[in-house]
């Protein structure tokens, strides 16, 4: 198979390509030096391979409060990124599978989390534009089968975690800011500090159980949104518990900040068409996964920028 990824230097992307290189794929993983996909024409450099896939995993958004302070940059950076994305498939690969990757905070979260509902109500008011954009990048794919008959794969993933998480500096996503809150409370005694109460809920994917269920419904799945999660959540205490008694650090220091952002108080995706179409996805026990994570952590906590951060 030979596959294009936009977004490969990401935690996801760079687990991605990985494995289709461990399997013998051919892949294409631009950089934004090699193409800035906020610039129409960007990627006809690469229309002379012809791609079996096109992994379109690239976005502009972090983790944290970061949506509520850019969400018209969010808006305009986002629909250029898709468009033009999407705009290249057609014109130039049309014959390439388009698995792209959404977003669960694209659901209203007083609905149930289950696909039909991708597109209804709205989503929580802090993380609208980008979850907007990610309905629209939907709204995308599905007019381009209607109008091309190109095919494509939308999976909406949760919370992804596991070793060789990079943020660049910028806000970690919650279990990584727990981890590195944690052991920095450890290594030098001092207490720690959550933000909200700790009973928000969330569910966990370990990246490389993540890649495997994707490559999997990409052989099996044409022109539906798919759920990929874990099917169970934890609540911020719970995930704060184990992490605790992982790094030897008495979980009755910590300290909770009701007064900052935490987003939904509840995110656990419905995973039983993923199920029917794909089977129960292989999962590493949730200690192992944490252990693995917590290890990695350790050893990069300075170097990849883990060191600040709040989100809890």
């Amino acid at each position: 198979m030979k596959a294009l990824i936009t977004g490969a230097s990401g935690f996801l992307g760079t687990a991605l390509c990985k494995r289709l290189l461990a399997e013998g794929h051919e892949i294409a993983a631009p950089s934004s030096k090699d193409a800035d996909l906020r610039l129409a024409g960007t990627l006809e450099r690469f229309s002379g391979t012809r791609y079996d896939a096109i992994w379109h995993l690239a976005a502009w958004t972090q983790a944290g409060e970061f949506c509520l302070h850019h969400p018209g940059e969010q808006w305009v950076i986002n629909q250029r990124i898709h468009t033009n994305v999407l705009d290249w498939w057609a014109r130039d690969q049309p014959q390439a599978l388009m698995v792209a990757m959404g977003t669960s905070c694209a659901y209203d979260p007083g609905l149930p989390l289950v696909e039909e509902n991708y597109l209804k109500g709205e989503p929580i008011g802090s993380l609208f534009s980008y979850a907007m954009t990610k309905r629209m990048l939907l709204a995308g794919l599905v007019s381009m089968r209607k109008q091309y008959g190109l095919e494509y794969l939308h999976l909406v993933p949760s919370t992804l975690y596991g070793p060789n998480y990079h943020c660049g500096g910028r806000q970690p996503h919650f279990i990584f800011d727990l981890i590195g809150k944690i052991l920095r409370g450890a290594r030098n005694g001092d207490p720690v500090i959550l933000w909200g109460d700790g009973h928000q809920r969330r569910e966990l994917v370990y990246i490389d159980d993540f890649v495997s269920a994707a490559l999997r419904l990409g052989t099996v799945a044409r022109n539906e949104t798919v759920n990929l999660g874990s099917g169970e959540d934890h609540s911020i205490r719970e995930f704060a518990m184990m992490i605790c008694e992982e790094v030897g650090y008495d979980f009755d220091r910590i300290r909770f900040d009701t007064s900052r952002y935490v987003g939904a108080r509840s995110k656990m995706l419905d995973v039983e068409k993923k199920n029917k179409l794909a089977g129960p996805m292989e999962q590493t026990p949730l200690c192992e996964g944490l252990r693995n994570t917590i290890k990695w952590v350790c050893q990069n906590q300075t170097k990849e920028g883990l060191r600040k951060g709040g989100r809890g």
